[in-house]
């Protein structure tokens, strides 16, 4: 007879950690690891092309611009029609311009037109995918343990992202770009299957009205009726595009005139990464009362790399700066995704989220465009400085916003179910929705 001892036990996942939750959580670890060696693969694919510096900026900016130019209309039609049904539409997409590019690479000869033209289809595939995949993820976990569910969530993708760049890149070494652009195309298949189980029914059906246009002012007005919501989108749409810069156009630079070439700089890069998952691993287990006044705090760290590139730092210096960076935008990350999940309506989620990521990203290709003539015009250690300055200032603007200081986390749930969004009541004096 068995004893009972002897009966391997059931692993059983926490409470919060529904259906969709999992699925979710699955298919973006496959779809980061992808994704992220694909970046690198691209890059290295121009240059095996004959293509030059400009060139790889080309078919980056190629990325970048679709994905601004239809994140609003994304975010509406993903609170329009069943979210899995867009997530799985867009990994589609994506799939196909991967493996169309990757089968250019491996052969013939790709022009940059082309190169260019793919890229952006997985541009537009992001945009309707980016508030479709946000918007299902605040829905599928409950009010209490929301906050560790989303930094469980980010510390998978950031692992994934940090382990995804790492094999991309001895796979490059090994076998040569296209194959990874042909695993990048794989991985998307297999997300979108996984993503094609989600489960809707918790969500309620649109009520029939407006067209598109009428959806993008509903959303506008969520988002200017929220002095903490509309005040952190401005502000981060000064930190992503200073911040970007530096890291994308002045950290190479000085890593390559001063702290020894891009050894460095992929140290410090991965240390950035180190600490985002570390970050992610804090929030598992804080949960701060005031949400937005310990996020928005954790903001000023930003400034840091900037500064450490301006003086410049040693390479263990600026490690040790970036990774304190990647800890504070995690427990910044987690407090934001936490308060969106908590005020904003459940059927205006992925328009809000589409608002927020073009407010965020919308500066980006500007700021690395004038990156270069601002350098050219004040110095790379002066234009440093005022990336550092900068983030400062709009991070402390935004703390005298009220509500930025003051929005409390709910504790207490009245009502919750697998996989669906939970009503959640005031505790300890906590404001309801705000504005």
């Amino acid at each position: 007879m068995t004893s009972p001892a002897a009966v391997p036990r059931r692993v059983r996942r926490p409470d919060w950690a529904g259906r969709n939750y999992v699925l979710l959580t699955a298919a973006a670890i496959v779809t980061n690891v992808g994704t992220h060696g694909a970046l690198i693969a691209s890059a290295f694919a121009v240059l095996q092309s004959g293509g030059d510096g400009g060139d790889v900026g080309m078919v980056a900016a190629a990325r970048t611009l679709p994905l601004v130019l239809f994140l609003l209309i994304g975010g509406a039609v993903a609170d329009r029609i069943p979210r899995h049904h867009v997530m799985v539409a867009a990994n589609a997409l994506n799939c196909l311009s991967q493996g169309a590019f990757a089968l250019l690479v491996l052969t013939g000869d790709p022009q940059l037109w082309q190169m260019m033209l793919l890229t952006g289809l997985g541009g537009a595939g992001q945009a309707f995918f980016n508030p479709a995949a946000e918007g299902m993820l605040l829905s599928s976990v409950s009010g209490e343990q929301a906050n560790r569910a989303f930094a469980l969530f980010r510390m998978a993708m950031h692992g994934a992202s940090i382990g995804g760049a790492a094999l991309g890149g001895a796979l490059i070494a090994a076998v040569g770009p296209g194959w990874v652009l042909a695993v990048d195309a794989v991985a998307f298949a297999f997300a979108g299957a996984l993503r094609a189980f989600l489960d809707v029914s918790h969500i309620r059906p649109r009520e029939p009205g407006g067209g598109m246009l009428a959806d993008l002012r509903e959303g506008w007005r969520e988002v200017a009726g929220r002095p903490w919501l509309w005040s952190i989108v401005a502000q981060f749409s000064v930190v992503v595009a200073v911040v970007g810069a530096a890291e994308a156009v002045y950290g190479p630079l000085v890593a390559q005139d001063e702290l020894g070439g891009a050894a460095p700089w992929g140290l410090a890069l991965a240390a950035f990464g180190v600490g985002t998952v570390v970050g992610a691993f804090v929030m598992m287990r804080w949960r701060p009362r005031r949400l937005l006044l310990a996020g928005t705090l954790c903001v000023f760290p930003l400034a840091l790399p900037s500064a450490a590139l301006a003086v410049p730092l040693p390479v263990a210096g600026l490690a040790a700066v970036m990774f304190v960076s990647g800890v504070a935008i995690e427990v910044f990350g987690v407090s934001w995704m936490t308060a969106l999940h908590q005020e904003i309506p459940e059927e205006k989620f992925s328009r809000v989220s589409a608002y927020d990521w073009f407010g965020s990203v919308a500066m980006l290709p500007l700021a690395t465009a004038v990156a270069g003539p601002v350098e050219s015009l004040v110095g790379r250690r002066e234009a440093l400085w005022g990336c550092a300055a900068l983030v400062v200032v709009v991070t402390a603007a935004v703390l005298l916003v009220p509500d930025v200081r003051n929005l409390t986390r709910r504790t207490r749930e009245v009502a919750k179910t697998d996989g669906a969004l939970a009503v959640s009541a005031d505790a300890e004096g906590a404001p309801g929705r705000l504005g």
